[in-house]
């Protein structure tokens, strides 16, 4: 784990990088981070160990476990909803019939239908998901992160694993989890472990978007959650960072524009803040290289993908999204967490059946096939986890919460149980661990918590039992809070 920053390390940056360094801010990327990552790379270990790495798709919302890996065909009708299960190419596991391309891939995939929490609310719930506890600290204030949150599962993995490159170890896409009518939701961040382990905050959007008037997968399977049809909404836009410089950026009469100095000063007095670095000629080699390299380059390049890749992961957000993933693992990022669905995408209170089936269902089967297929091919699947879950899981009664917004009827929140995918890393394909009831209420054997979950997924980074990281005060805490699934791996 590494130590707090040792501040005499600190040196007076040159105005030559600073020039540069103010640029790349200009840029989108800002300098302190590059300047860190590069730092962490030459001090991390053995480069020749095989790397591990996960990519955690959060169905954001809160996906119904009766309506896609959990069917309950013979319940009871006000439970079993409208859909059926179909086989899949492993004997005796049935999914949804609107999943057919992940039904044909269950030899890669595993199933925990009981995974379980108490927070029904999707502040709460997200914050439990997210930083792998169950216990949500008296100290939470929903829509508001603080510096004494509990750090995210992707600033642990970011802070406890080692990079050889000078991408971040953890990132986040396309965007933060975000309701427009409370604000950023808590349990994404570093929080007590301290602003230099944020992970990576990629924005691909243009703007925060409206809960309701935005959700799926745009442009194509955007939808109105309360009219349950297509949103009539076109002025969303999926933008990748500009990692390049604009030419002639760095010419002589650029730096007369006031501007663009003040712009500079701000990013050297920053610069000179927070970095820790003994060779700024190599660190000013790196940062330029960065901002050249073609694989960086073509790990955000995803709306201008071959045609035929693409049309594999669906020309729409949750397919450039789960490309652009996979080039940033490609890359040498170890943990990427991927947003699917703005806030509420996957909250269906009401319009339940036509949402999932004619936009939910569609770009996530194809766009998550598409990437299993792609690390199958590369031979990355085996050291790269897939995980795929929500906030929490839906009520098994399907009734309408609010008949005066919604046409049909819903799923209320249901933390209780929630069915939660996972493939590669290890993972023994073609498997269910843990069942619920008959109501897919409540977990009937194997239970796991979120704990559970997040010690699967440092267990799959290579991160050892007795690692710890520190909060912002030097105390340690471990890393784990459980052991791993059991029975997930070979």
């Amino acid at each position: 784990m590494q130590a707090p920053p040792d501040r005499s390390a600190v040196r007076t940056v040159s105005r030559r990088f600073a020039v540069r360094a103010g640029s790349i801010g200009l840029a989108g990327l800002r300098t302190a981070d590059v300047v860190r990552w590069q730092c962490r790379a030459e001090n991390s270990g053995n480069p020749s160990l095989s790397r591990k790495a996960v990519i955690y798709l959060f169905l954001t919302g809160g996906p119904s476990q009766h309506d896609t890996f959990d069917m309950k065909p013979d319940g009871p009708s006000e439970f079993r909803g409208e859909f059926s299960p179909i086989a899949t190419a492993i004997p005796g596991i049935q999914v949804c019939e609107h999943l057919p391309m992940l039904a044909q891939r269950s030899h890669l995939w595993s199933l925990v239908r009981s995974l379980s929490h108490k927070e029904n609310g999707h502040d709460k719930g997200t914050f439990v998901m997210l930083t792998g506890n169950s216990v949500v600290p008296p100290t939470f204030r929903s829509s508001l992160p603080q510096s004494s949150d509990l750090p995210s599962i992707a600033a642990i993995a970011g802070s406890s694993t080692r990079r050889t490159g000078i991408l971040p170890a953890s990132a986040v896409l396309p965007e933060k989890i975000y309701h427009s009518n409370t604000g950023v939701y808590p349990g994404q961040f570093a929080g007590m472990l301290g602003a230099s382990h944020e992970p990576w905050m990629i924005e691909c959007t243009d703007k925060p978007h409206a809960y309701h008037s935005y959700s799926g997968a745009f442009p194509t399977y955007l939808f109105d959650l309360h009219k349950g049809q297509l949103s009539d909404k076109r002025d969303w836009r999926f933008e990748v960072p500009h990692l390049t410089l604009a030419e002639g950026v760095l010419k002589s009469q650029f730096d007369r524009r006031v501007s663009l100095l003040q712009s500079i000063d701000r990013q050297r007095e920053h610069l000179q803040g927070v970095a820790r670095v003994s060779n700024y000629d190599q660190t000013q080699k790196n940062v330029v290289s960065l901002l050249r390299d073609p694989t960086v380059r073509a790990a955000f390049d995803v709306r201008h993908a071959d045609p035929r890749t693409l049309e594999r992961y669906g020309d729409n957000s949750f397919g450039w999204s789960l490309l652009m993933a996979r080039r940033l693992v490609e890359a040498g990022v170890n943990l990427v967490q991927v947003n699917m669905g703005n806030f509420g995408s996957w909250d269906l209170h009401g319009n339940n059946f036509p949402l999932l089936k004619d936009y939910l269902f569609p770009p996530t089967d194809r766009a998550v096939s598409a990437l299993l297929d792609d690390l199958q091919d590369s031979g990355l699947l085996e050291t790269t986890l897939i995980v795929m879950a929500g906030e929490f899981g839906r009520t098994p009664r399907i009734y309408n919460v609010a008949p005066d917004v919604y046409r049909l009827p819903g799923r209320d929140h249901w933390a209780p149980c929630q069915s939660v995918l996972l493939a590669g890393g290890g993972v023994v394909g073609g498997q269910v661990i843990g069942a619920s009831d008959r109501n897919g209420a409540y977990p009937v054997s194997e239970l796991q918590t979120p704990e559970n979950l997040a010690a699967t997924i440092y267990q799959a980074l290579d991160i050892p039992r007795d690692a710890v990281w520190h909060d912002n005060t030097g105390r340690p805490h471990q890393v784990y809070q459980a052991d791993p699934i059991e029975r997930l791996t070979a």
